[in-house]
């Protein structure tokens, strides 16, 4: 049976459909903000053997053919996810996976498509809408309802589901997931926005959040959807066997200096529990490690040991039972007041900075905070180099690019060399975004921009090293930004009406908390914000503290950075191009070309620089050396250029009359030099004092009515004398 609920919501009708399509499925809607139309689809199928973590699976898929356009390049079909896509598939994924019952460990996808798009409202929103909506109505045991809003800020006003053209000039973009009572995940960017004015912003969103939730209630109610049933893997008792005998150590064992020593001291004593408890599996690959910490493994022997386990527990059950006493030890720690590393709950990390670390580049820096490292490099290039994006809307250019990198060395892993994944795609438009209020308008710096982030040490927040870092090597690069940005994460360990805030979380204090809030920004403001969580919602009080606690270590992070340099060098790096700009009148492009690019092509030749030209009149000049583009530009102002009364032009005689010489002193623009004004003394004759092809500097001196011009070689001469 097809049922149907709308609501309007901003200057749009928001709608949800079901019953007519994709009714294969566990779940399915169409999802439409007026025009724009979404088919969302969840399925789900039995978990696989082995699995202890929950395999939930978001994609998001853009049709090009809903805009009533093709796909870019030779093939045209739709082929491999674009970044757009990505970025909203992990927006689908991170609100949705909490709201998951812990345990549930069967086979999920949610898939999503744009079938039609009026090219006003980004579709994004509405297929995590959709999607939570699919699921919702399923079987699976999802503990929603879950809605999600994209506010912007204009005039001083907030506008829900606001349209491409408003997001141009809205100091805000952020989008928001809740339930009724709580805020789920954040993920946006502003201009320098303070952290009051985001809290109202986000406080506004939750409003209408709630208006989401209740138009998807009245669609459950009109499904009535019959919920599955699922049992929690069994390692109850072997998790409290687990805790009575390994607690303690556990607890020394997490105290341990450095996080490559605390991990080998942790998988040391997982490895002793695991013989212990568990005999016959046995591992043969534990090699000499167990000599490290034998203090650690000793204490946790002095205990009787189990009797009979083999029929108690089952062995496959060990990891989950081992990871969630590894947990309740991380959260005890901090709840008690002490951090894994012995930090205070609002310390920063010690900060290290350093600029120009790499020959060559165009600008380079190192940004290590604790246990992360990020190496930046910089690179510089001309409108060649700017990246061409196509999708849904218009096709548009960036001239500013931030890639981010994840090798496994970074974490002590041995892995593969693949291309980025989600993650890095993610941290990378994060940092990206949070970078780029900051950055110069073409028309003050024309360069295209690349920061390249290689994460050489990872323990907590590389994204956020990244931003600091990039404004490190940005500033190195003479890149005059307006502002530095600084980043930090603040994590939460919430039980019950207990919850403590972490600055600067580490790993265990990500992996074992309840929430990873990033916040990055200047000294004035906001420029970027991302919260996941772990849990089902935090309140706006969380998040009001957390601002305020993320505000007072950003601080902290920018005057050690400026202690490294204090503003962006003055002159760009050597080995960077050199680029000028110019507006010349468009008429004259033309002029400039020359018949088959002639002119165009003889400058470029004599100079080595490279020459581009917008419609409009705009000439880019690129050279790799600076003298290259400056005589460019010159040889471009002098073709393209007015003729100005009282400037002096290099001319050259084009004819000579008894009674004057005709000079051209720009292409295509003769003066006439009369006999008197060509010297000093008396000529009687002028064939001898000037010749064809003679070159020799001139003074405009006059333009008549006719557009005559009126030269003078004569008044050239007393300036220069002082006569």
């Amino acid at each position: 049976m097809k049922h149907r609920v709308e609501k309007k919501i901003g200057k749009g009708v928001l709608w949800i459909e079901t019953g007519e399509l994709a009714k294969q499925a566990a779940g399915s809607v169409l999802i439409g903000y007026d025009e724009t139309v979404l088919l969302c689809a969840a399925t789900t199928g039995p978990s696989r053997p082995g699995t202890d973590f929950f395999p939930l699976t978001c994609d998001y898929r853009e049709r090009t053919a809903a805009a009533g356009k093709f796909p870019g390049g030779f093939i045209k079909r739709e082929g491999r996810p674009g970044l757009k896509e990505i970025l909203t598939s992990r927006l689908i994924d991170r609100p949705m996976r909490p709201l998951f019952p812990k345990g549930f460990y069967n086979e999920v996808q949610v898939q999503s498509f744009t079938l039609a798009c009026d090219r006003t409202v980004d579709p994004d929103v509405l297929a995590m809408n959709g999607s939570a909506a699919a699921v919702a109505i399923s079987s699976l045991p999802f503990n929603g309802p879950l809605a999600s809003v994209r506010i912007g800020y204009v005039n001083e006003k907030f506008i829900p589901f606001p349209t491409s053209e408003q997001l141009e000039e809205s100091e805000l973009d952020i989008i928001v997931s809740g339930n009724r009572e709580h805020i789920l995940m954040i993920e946006g960017f502003a201009r320098e926005m303070h952290e009051d004015l985001m809290f109202e912003a986000l406080a506004t969103a939750h409003q209408y959040i709630q208006e989401i939730v209740d138009l998807q209630l009245e669609l459950i109610e009109k499904v009535q959807p019959t919920r599955l049933t699922y049992a929690d893997p069994p390692f109850e008792k072997l998790y409290e066997a687990l805790k009575e005998k390994y607690y303690d150590a556990f607890w020394t064992a997490k105290r341990t200096a450095g996080k490559l020593d605390r991990y080998e001291a942790c998988e040391t004593l997982k490895t002793a529990a695991r013989e212990e408890f568990f005999p016959a599996s046995k591992s043969n690959n534990v090699g000499g490690i167990l000599t490290r910490t034998d203090d650690i493994v000793d204490e946790a022997s002095d205990l009787d040991p189990p009797v009979d386990n083999q029929s108690q527990w089952d062995a496959d059950l060990f990891d989950i039972a081992w990871n969630e006493l590894e947990e309740r030890v991380v959260r005890d720690q901090i709840l008690s007041g002490t951090r894994p590393d012995g930090r205070g709950m609002k310390d920063v990390r010690d900060i290290e900075c350093r600029i120009n670390v790499l020959p060559r580049v165009h600008g380079s820096a190192i940004f290590q905070r604790g246990e992360t490292q990020a190496l930046i490099t910089i690179t510089l290039g001309t409108a060649r180099d700017e990246q061409r994006v196509d999708g849904l809307f218009d096709e548009y250019s960036k001239k500013f690019m931030l890639d981010y990198n994840f090798p496994s060395f970074s974490v002590g892993e041995c892995k593969p060399i693949r291309g980025p994944g989600r993650r890095e795609y993610g941290h990378g438009a994060l940092a990206e975004r949070s970078v780029k209020p900051v950055i110069p308008y073409p028309e003050n710096f024309p360069y295209t921009i690349r920061v390249v982030s290689d994460i050489l040490e990872s323990n907590g927040s590389s994204s956020m090293a990244t931003v600091c870092g990039a404004t490190l090597g940005l500033m190195a690069a003479g890149v005059p930004i307006s502002n530095p940005v600084a980043g930090i994460s603040v994590g939460l360990v919430k039980e019950g009406e207990r919850w403590v805030l972490l600055t600067d979380i580490m790993g265990d204090e990500d992996h074992f908390g309840d929430m990873d809030f990033k916040i990055a920004g200047t000294q004035n403001g906001i420029t970027g914000i991302q919260l996941d969580l772990k849990i089902d919602g935090i309140s706006l009080e969380i998040i009001k503290a957390t601002l305020a606690q993320s505000r007072e270590a950003r601080i902290q992070i920018l005057r050690k950075m400026l202690s490294a340099i204090p503003r962006p060098a003055k002159e760009i790096s050597t080995y960077a191009p050199r680029l000028f700009k110019t507006k010349i009148d468009p008429d004259k492009i033309g002029l400039l070309i020359g018949p088959g690019g002639k002119t165009i092509r003889g400058i470029q030749d004599r100079t080595g620089a490279l020459i581009e030209i917008d419609n409009d009149g705009t000439v880019s000049i690129a050279s790799s050396d600076e003298a290259g583009a400056q005589a460019a530009l010159d040889e471009v102002t002098r073709i393209t250029g007015s003729v100005e009364i009282g400037k002096v032009y290099e001319g050259h005689v084009t004819s000579i009359k008894d009674f004057g010489a005709f000079i051209e002193i720009l292409p295509g623009r003769d003066g006439l030099c009369h006999i008197s004004e060509l010297a000093d003394e008396y000529i009687d004759n002028i064939h001898n004092h000037v010749k064809i092809g003679d070159r020799f500097p001139v003074k405009v001196i006059a333009v008549d009515e006719q557009n005559r011009i009126k030269l003078s070689r004569k008044a050239v001469s007393k300036e220069r004398t002082g006569d």
